[in-house]
């Protein structure tokens, strides 16, 4: 995120380069700085003749350099901005000519997503030279909270810990549709409120008690009332809750929980490191490392492999959500 506003401010400075090459695995900030480009080195009465938007699949590299080696007309720049162009992976090297000598009048936008180049490569080389080469990031889930707290604060907003991780929860580590999800709270919402997860459940559609984050707890807790009564609203609701993401989810606490057993140095910041978690969520896994021994973690995770099986069809294609649901609990609680 620093990165990106450094980036911003030098276009805002006029520090703006031939050659902006964003890449990498996460796709919310290769179109944040796309969009930023495409809205703002330009004035609206230059973008007519000096904007163009190409897309990788429709296009060759020769048809882009080509672009790019047209001069503009009545302004001082012109902006190319290629989308989609991990679909130009296998011709990419033809680009390594124009990065060696780019066109000072172009801003050439290139948004690769999904991959990266090969540091390695000749044509990395000259656009990290001439231009700029930049990398977005997956987060891990245990930095998205941190993230979120960040953008709001950055819009006059505050979040509790629950709602936080609530989002984190039921959206992954998909920055888009989280940052759309925070774009309906703000209209709805006046700046200066602590978002809560009750604002969640009515505007964004969780349910705030009947969810998985509540079934990890309520087995972590060893509280078998309140996640049975979980599964019978899952079991009830299966649109909203598919056995194989409920499966996918309890799986995964338990192996953190197995790995956190394994754990030496259990300072709550190295164990929220290490497990790749939430720090809001340790209290939870605290509760059930002494619920649960390792033995009993083994053997629970041995059985969730079984069940994720008969939640995808195989080797239990009888088997409803309720029954598998009920099957998990008892494995657990038994």
């Amino acid at each position: 995120m620093d990165e990106v506003v450094k980036i911003v401010n030098d276009i805002k400075a006029g520090n703006i380069k031939p050659i902006y090459f964003l890449m990498g695995e996460e796709p919310y900030y290769i179109d944040k700085l796309s969009d930023y480009i495409e809205e703002n080195v330009l004035s609206e009465e230059e973008k007519g003749f000096n904007q163009s938007v190409l897309y990788g699949r429709d296009v060759s590299m020769e048809d882009i350099i080509g672009s790019a080696k047209r001069y503009p007309m009545m302004a001082e720049k012109q902006v190319v901005i290629v989308k989609e162009a991990q679909e130009l992976t296998k011709t990419i090297d033809r680009l390594e000519g124009y990065a060696d000598n780019p066109m000072p009048s172009t801003v050439l936008v290139f948004c690769y997503k999904y991959k990266t180049l090969d540091k390695r490569k000749k044509v990395t080389k000259l656009l990290e030279k001439n231009g700029l080469v930049y990398e977005s990031k997956k987060l891990y889930e245990n930095q998205v909270g941190q993230w979120i707290t960040r953008v709001l604060q950055g819009k006059g907003y505050t979040m509790e810990p629950k709602a936080n991780a609530m989002l984190v929860e039921f959206l992954g580590t998909d920055l888009s549709k989280i940052s759309n999800e925070l774009d309906k709270l703000q209209i709805i919402l006046p700046k200066g409120t602590t978002i809560s997860a009750k604002h969640i459940e009515e505007n964004i559609g969780f349910s705030k008690d009947y969810n998985v984050f509540e079934l990890r707890k309520a087995i972590g807790d060893k509280n078998q009332v309140k996640a049975y009564q979980i599964a019978h609203y899952f079991a009830e609701n299966p649109k909203d809750n598919p056995m194989v993401v409920t499966t996918s989810l309890v799986f995964g606490f338990f192996v953190n929980l197995l790995q956190y057993h394994g754990l030496k140095d259990r300072n709550p910041k190295n164990v929220a490191s290490v497990l790749k978690v939430n720090p809001y969520f340790l209290k939870d896994y605290d509760i059930a490392l002494k619920n649960y021994p390792m033995r009993k973690v083994s053997a629970i995770v041995a059985a969730l492999r079984e069940i994720d099986m008969k939640s995808k069809g195989v080797g239990a294609n009888s088997l409803s959500n309720s029954d598998l649901l009920k099957e998990m609990l008892v494995h657990i609680f038994n």
